[in-house]
């Protein structure tokens, strides 16, 4: 049961990836002939392996923060029994509920909050072919996202984008069983197959009127959360704590970091927050996706504007001898081993 066809053409927030990078190969070329590389990008973020390529550790990439600002988390190493497991998570003091992912993942891949042990063996059952990552549940209220640079040899940045994460959420009527009220929302039978599965000890149960179910609190649109542009939030006191923060951050000069907050106002004086990921060169700029501010055009234009500061950076950095280019048959076999991990992670 899909949104209606014409909600899908109009609202660009459920295209398909491509239509948002196909017309903006002749850019990218342009912008590989001007480096001469088409590896250019592979010198913005010498910290992150491949500079953040897709197929970099979610676990190494993480460590690079500093530890007050990062999650608890533990490495899982492919085949890893849980009896192994279990004591490195008390001894990391993190407790259920947690977040267990894939080390190498995307857009929500195999995210999943894990409530007790027998649910972490069933994942673990299913998963044990790959790497994953082990997290405490940050229990914050609100998520965003904040993207951020900074020119090589420069003090100061800049942020070029934040997004604010809306859960997806139903509102009770006291009648409506959580099942129903799921097919009668909108935005939530888009994912009823995922959500009925989350929520399968729930579905009988009938909120209040007016009471509010929180759905599901992964914070990746591919799981049902929507994504406002918060672009308006963008403040001189907001860079330059991300400058403080990027100075702490070894060979990281470009990309998106995703956070959990209380409020904003605790999240500008750094306080009551966790950096729960760190992405490099394939971020988006995910406030593109409010369909309801701006239109798919500009859309396009702001992800040109950021493969601009890719170049900018990339070229900056081999100058500095900061980074080095990548080969044309290397960016050929990345594309293959992410789509050989891909095929491995989804059978």
């Amino acid at each position: 049961m899909g949104i209606p066809s014409f909600n899908k053409i109009t609202n660009w927030e459920y295209w398909p990836s491509y239509l948002f990078y196909v017309p903006l190969l002749p850019y990218a070329i342009y912008l590989a002939i001007k480096a001469r590389s088409f590896g250019f990008f592979s010198a913005v973020n010498p910290g992150i392996e491949g500079s953040g390529n897709g197929l970099e550790s979610k676990y190494k990439t993480l460590q690079l923060l500093p530890s007050n600002y990062r999650p608890n988390s533990i490495f899982v190493e492919k085949g890893e029994n849980l009896d192994k497991i279990l004591p490195k998570i008390a001894k990391s003091n993190i407790q259920f509920p947690l977040i267990i992912k894939p080390d190498i993942g995307f857009r929500g891949l195999l995210v999943t909050k894990i409530k007790d042990e027998a649910d972490l063996s069933v994942y673990l059952k299913k998963y044990n072919s790959i790497n994953l990552i082990i997290q405490e549940f940050v229990d914050y209220k609100k998520e965003c996202g904040i993207f951020y640079h900074r020119i090589p040899g420069e003090k100061k940045g800049n942020i070029t984008s934040i997004t604010l994460k809306k859960y997806l959420t139903v509102m009770g009527n006291g009648n409506s069983t959580l099942l129903d009220l799921i097919l009668y929302d909108e935005r939530a039978k888009r994912y009823a197959k995922y959500l009925f599965e989350l929520n399968k000890n729930s579905l009988e149960f009938i909120p209040k009127n007016k009471e509010e179910v929180v759905l599901n609190m992964i914070g990746n649109h591919s799981k049902g959360t929507q994504f406002i542009n918060g672009n308006y939030l963008i403040n001189s006191e907001l860079e330059c704590f991300l400058d403080e923060l990027n100075a702490k951050i070894d060979g990281w000069y470009y990309g998106r970091m995703d956070l959990k907050y209380n409020n904003f106002d605790e999240l500008l004086k750094g306080e009551s927050f966790k950096i729960i990921e760190i992405n490099g060169i394939i971020s988006e700029p995910t406030h593109i996706y409010d369909a309801s501010k701006g239109s798919y055009f500009k859309a396009l234009k702001s992800i040109q504007n950021h493969w601009k500061l890719i170049y900018i950076i990339g070229v900056k950095n081999k100058k500095l001898n900061k980074g080095n280019y990548t080969n044309l048959s290397y960016l050929i076999a990345v594309y293959f081993n992410y789509k050989k991990y891909l095929n491995k992670v989804t059978r």
